[in-house]
């Protein structure tokens, strides 16, 4: 599940970060791309009908949704596209890590069994939207915490049994825990054309 309604004002590069051009392509289509590697479907949840629509015609093979919630931000992002899977086990993800990791987003899938969720753990502040969650299990906690009115999509955690995962555990399938690189700043964006140009020159020697 790809959250895609984020505003890339503060990137300077116009209001829509799943549009942003990164190497030639959008990166909704690099995000979209990768998860199709290790999921059975992948679902899109845009901010509204009309956002959702014109997502749609980046992705056509995706499910398409948008939030039930309006201005919501992630936890009614999130109830949306879990209502629109299908899986018992869904990774929840935004559209702008360049570098998403396709092998750890399996390997958290791995983690998640005997619990209702595997959230990573980054110097004790966790990564909710880089995680993976039991469906039915989390559409409850959003729907506490929706009925709460709590905005932040760490709140529904407090109502899973949670495998909170150390990102250190995670660095055997990625050394430098890149696929948790998202683009929020212009800064942001000039170090990831940077690193992944760099990525290619390793990978032609």
């Amino acid at each position: 599940m790809i959250l895609a309604g984020g505003s890339a004002s503060r990137l300077g590069a116009g209001a829509e970060k799943a549009l942003l051009e990164f190497e030639g392509r959008p990166l909704l289509r690099w995000t979209v791309e990768k998860l199709e590697l290790v999921a059975d479907e992948v679902v899109i949840v845009g901010r509204d009908e009309e956002h959702s629509l014109l997502l749609k015609k980046l992705a056509t093979e995706a499910v398409h949704t948008w939030d039930r919630v309006a201005r919501f931000g992630p936890v009614a992002g999130v109830d949306a596209g879990l209502r629109c899977a299908r899986g018992r086990l869904v990774f929840a993800t935004g559209c702008d890590l360049p570098f998403l990791n396709p092998d750890v987003v399996k390997r958290l899938f791995q983690l998640a069994e005997g619990y209702e969720a595997a959230v990573p753990v980054k110097k004790g502040f966790v990564e909710p939207l880089h995680s993976v969650y039991d469906r039915k299990r989390m559409i409850q906690a959003c729907e506490v915490t929706l009925a709460r009115g709590d905005p932040r999509i760490r709140t529904p955690l407090k109502e899973l049994r949670t495998n909170f995962v150390e990102v250190d555990d995670l660095r055997p399938l990625d050394p430098e825990l890149l696929t948790f690189f998202n683009l929020n700043t212009p800064e942001d964006l000039a170090r990831a054309r940077w690193l992944w140009s760099k990525k290619a020159i390793s990978e032609r020697d």
